[in-house]
């Protein structure tokens, strides 16, 4: 860290932030644009998941917001884990709540995408932090902080993806049953392939990983109900990401990484 205190203007940052990305999914109550759900059936690909897991937000969003104001807490301005994650996580935030702005203001468009990766660049620059801490988190670092930013990792990994294959439909690229099925299965299994490598070099990430699957899940109930194809290949996703999941924790140091409280005295509770 490289000051003392970590400065008032990043902890204020973290909760407008936070304010942005809640705040602009109530737009269209407001008579601007179409909400983010219709947005998305309009230009929905065999690999949108079922509506049902979109309701990981909610969870998503308390977590969120349990940390900004956990993180602005006076006892925490010499947090060093804080003081790397909070700009990073700021931004994942804003572009959260820049990207809903404008989805419903357009529609899911290439600069939809590029307004997610964004966001989702901004989460792995806090998951690497997460990874690279030398020492156990702390119980209020594991559950306020780690849990809901892997977590919403996770989701903006597999969001990034269906935001990406809705912006081609978008824009006109439309293909064949078939072929579509085909393509997602591609897709499904090389992301998912991509995403068990880097939990096999990131302590097994379990709360990254089990948001991938939920949305895992999500596509298998829906693509996976209409081609056989998507279906086994969402299962095959699941088993890459499992094993990319399960065998970093098979090492105790990686389990306490994740699960073991440090000491009460070794960093600002």
């Amino acid at each position: 860290m490289t000051n003392d205190n970590r400065s008032l203007v990043q902890r204020l940052a973290v909760i407008a932030a936070l304010i942005l990305q809640i705040g602009a999914t109530t737009l269209p109550s407001m008579g601007y644009g179409e909400p983010i759900g219709s947005r998305s059936e309009g230009v929905d690909t065999l690999i949108t998941p079922a509506g049902w897991a979109f309701s990981i937000w909610g969870p998503l969003y308390v977590g969120s917001a349990l940390f900004a104001v956990w993180q602005a807490w006076p006892t925490q301005v010499k947090n060093p884990l804080l003081d790397r994650i909070g700009w990073p996580a700021a931004g994942v935030f804003a572009g959260n709540g820049v990207w809903a702005l404008y989805t419903q203001l357009n529609d899911l468009t290439g600069i939809s995408v590029l307004i997610i990766t964004f966001s989702l660049v901004c989460s792995l620059v806090v998951l690497r932090a997460f990874v690279e801490t030398p020492r156990p988190f702390t119980f209020k670092e594991k559950w306020l902080a780690a849990l809901p930013l892997c977590a919403l990792s996770g989701w903006l990994t597999a969001a990034t993806i269906v935001n990406a294959s809705a912006a081609l439909k978008y824009h006109g690229l439309v293909l064949s049953s078939q072929e579509g099925a085909n393509m997602t299965a591609i897709v499904l299994v090389g992301g998912a392939l991509l995403v068990a490598l880097a939990l096999l070099r990131s302590r097994g990430m379990p709360w990254y990983a089990l948001a991938f699957l939920w949305a895992l899940t999500g596509i298998y109930f829906a693509g996976g109900q209409q081609f056989e194809i998507i279906a086994v290949a969402t299962m095959i996703a699941a088993v890459l990401v499992l094993i990319g999941m399960a065998a970093p924790l098979k090492r105790s140091e990686h389990r306490r990484h994740w699960f073991g409280d440090a000491p009460i005295n070794e960093v600002p509770v």
